[in-house]
């Protein structure tokens, strides 16, 4: 398949002769994005992602498994729909096939603020956001699925575009959604979750084990950014290392939330980073402006209620 251009249909696999390859729209992580025409269909598009291979290089990846079994498991109309799955045997590279978006909330932010210089629409605020969260308790519901997605982030949520679906929002990106239990099962052995922006303070302070609470904060972080067009957390991100105490986002949060207190999140003592880092933590000292200034909104208005109570610190240890 390569990058989408200059492929002869006699050397494309046998799957692919389904598909008008328009070409490459998207790169990440994970490898490539193409959008497809249905040659059974034209006026249906595709998005075909491919994975990379597995770091050791001995097939596909495991978050391209992860996110084929969660995704045949679930069906909802604000859930990207898995359309197909194809392995092409020369090289066992893998591909997913999905109904094509053609926007998303980091793309509509972008040209609000950017571009059209105006805040949106707050009809289309509430649409978006009633989309997102519907997907998500669906995701969320425990006699259903018990998925914690844990990569919600603007680029993640779609939007679609022209067709019977246009305006309807997809949650996508299932690659580090895990399903979570009763007892909580201890999740940090997976690895740094969640775009740095996105991240909640348990999972920046090093918390073992969390739930659904985590995807919730991200969506309260994602409303803000919707109401403000720029992110509400914006810290500078400290790579090198595996899962680094990222300090500068637990300082952007604290100015605007306040500083966390043993009375109110009496298990912050048995947080890693909490303990490790209490001097560079605990000494500093917030003169907090409120949420509702940092918005601009109204603190009796209900959507600052509901922002409120997604951007609470969760008591978990």
């Amino acid at each position: 398949m390569g990058d989408g251009r200059g492929n002869s249909n006699s050397n494309r696999p046998e799957w692919l002769q389904q598909y008008d390859l328009i070409g490459k729209i998207g790169e990440g992580t994970y490898g490539l994005v193409f959008l497809a025409k249905i040659k059974a269909n034209r006026s249906k598009s595709i998005a075909i992602k491919k994975f990379k291979q597995s770091k050791d290089g001995d097939g596909v990846s495991p978050t391209a498994i992860r996110e084929i079994m969660l995704l045949r498991e679930i069906s909802h109309e604000n859930v990207v729909k898995l359309v197909n799955v194809h392995i092409n045997q020369a090289d066992m590279s893998l591909y997913l096939a999905f109904d094509y978006a053609e926007h998303d909330l980091y793309e509509i932010i972008r040209h609000h603020r950017d571009k059209v210089i105006l805040a949106i629409n707050q009809y289309t605020v509430k649409s978006l956001l009633w989309q997102l969260l519907n997907g998500l308790n669906y995701l969320h519901r425990q006699d259903i699925n018990w998925i914690v997605h844990r990569d919600l982030k603007p680029s993640n949520i779609l939007v679609m575009g022209e067709g019977e679906e246009h305006g309807v929002v997809k949650i996508a990106d299932f690659g580090l959604a895990r399903i979570y239990q009763a007892p909580l099962k201890p999740l940090a052995e997976n690895g740094v979750v969640v775009t740095i922006w996105y991240r909640a303070p348990e999972l920046l302070l090093g918390a073992k084990h969390y739930t659904s609470a985590v995807d919730m904060w991200a969506v309260g972080c994602i409303f803000a950014e919707l109401l403000t067009l720029k992110p509400l957390f914006q810290g500078q991100e400290v790579k090198g290392t595996p899962n680094p105490f990222q300090l500068d986002q637990l300082d952007k949060i604290f100015k605007v939330l306040g500083h966390p207190t043993l009375e109110k999140w009496p298990t912050l003592v048995n947080l890693p980073h909490w303990q490790s880092d209490v001097q560079r933590i605990q000494g500093h000292k917030y003169d907090n402006p409120a949420l509702y200034s940092v918005l601009h909104m109204s603190p009796k208005s209900p959507a600052y209620d509901l922002l409120s109570k997604m951007l609470e610190y969760v008591l978990i240890s």
